[in-house]
């Protein structure tokens, strides 16, 4: 649990590069956004010189230092009023109103601060970082999560990496997925993990519990895109939109919860697309067990979140060049899981 939220602000380089394969399982979007008051109350008088104008534009011409579209959301918000009613966006002014703002944080102020927080470091050098996420944490800010996050505890724990792209984090995790992340340290390792992402060289296994009884092997080369009518989901698509994306995977055990079938399946990524393995396995009709974004709403009540876990990792270590693989055990909930469900323990 984050805690002690340092005061100081840092500011993340950008590498739009780096969105070829950043999009490597990005964190489930939540919604709900919450304002807190920053400064004081803002009053103005307004005179006929703005009669028949906007709302909105007067009082951003009138308040410059904030813009107009962080003024229209605090209009939506209710933190607005005109002569002590709540303002509307698009209302017309006719002079000699007055109009009362209450100034509030941008939603996203401090989604770079540096916060404490315990971190599972499976392995560290001077040029990158192995950490084993636990599921519940957000690797990267994003709305709903501006903080907590995994880049929030990189900063503190590691205050140099506020020159790197990203904090470090060159692929990411779902929320509710445990397992093995790189992290860069260095602007030059960056920059190498980058380019052994993109020429698909870094090897990287998952353990899924599905639901159903796949083949013993195969692959799945279904490229993806977002899904057509929910935009928080991604599906196989067939859209010029759509990118490549390939999954190798193995059963390697099988067993019953309750009276369902379920598989224990290990996942090679050639790819890294948004909840790759999640759409992939469900295209072949064997969804995870607990994801009830894409799997069965109705047994969501054997496991709370995706029953699935970055199990090994693997790649050419960007300063010496050789080659070297991490592996660490299962989550202990998932563990559990497969006890209930009769599975050996891999």
């Amino acid at each position: 649990m984050a805690k002690n939220v340092k005061p100081t602000a840092v500011v993340i380089l950008s590498d739009p590069d780096l969105d070829t394969e950043f999009d490597d399982g990005v964190d489930d979007v939540e919604t709900g956004e919450d304002f807190s008051s920053v400064a004081e109350q803002i009053e103005l008088k307004l005179d006929s010189s703005v009669c028949g104008e906007r709302l909105d534009k007067t009082v951003s011409r009138l308040v410059p230092q904030y813009s107009r579209s962080r003024i229209q959301q605090w209009i939506e918000a209710g933190f607005v009023t005109v002569d002590g009613k709540p303002a509307k966006t698009k209302m017309t002014v006719l002079g000699d109103e007055k109009i009362v703002i209450q100034p509030q944080a941008a939603p996203d102020e401090g989604a770079y601060q540096p916060e404490e927080m315990t971190l599972d470091i499976v392995y560290e050098d001077d040029a990158i970082l192995v950490i084993n996420k636990p599921a519940g944490m957000v690797v990267h800010p994003a709305a709903g999560n501006w903080s907590g996050t995994l880049l929030n505890g990189l900063l503190h724990r590691w205050p140099e990496l506020a020159g790197v792209p990203r904090a470090g984090i060159v692929h990411r995790l779902d929320k509710d997925t445990s397992g093995l992340m790189v992290v860069a340290k260095t602007l030059v390792a960056h920059t190498e993990l980058v380019r052994q992402l993109q020429a698909r060289t870094v090897k990287r296994e998952y353990y899924a519990l599905v639901w159903g009884t796949p083949n013993l092997s195969g692959t799945v080369d279904a490229a993806m895109a977002r899904h057509p009518r929910d935009r928080i989901k991604m599906a196989v698509s067939q859209s010029m939109l759509a990118k490549p994306a390939i999954t190798h995977f193995q059963r390697v055990g099988s067993g019953m919860l309750e009276k369902f079938a379920v598989s224990l399946v290990a996942c090679q990524l050639e790819t890294g697309r948004t909840h790759q393995i999640r759409v992939h396995m469900l295209s072949l009709g064997f969804p995870l067990v607990g994801d009830t974004l894409y799997g069965k709403q109705h047994l969501a009540r054997f496991f709370p979140r995706q029953a699935l876990q970055a199990r090994k990792l693997g790649l050419i270590h960007p300063e010496t060049e050789a080659h070297i693989e991490w592996e660490v055990p299962l989550a202990a909930d998932f563990s559990a899981l497969l006890t209930q469900a009769g599975v050996a323990q891999p």
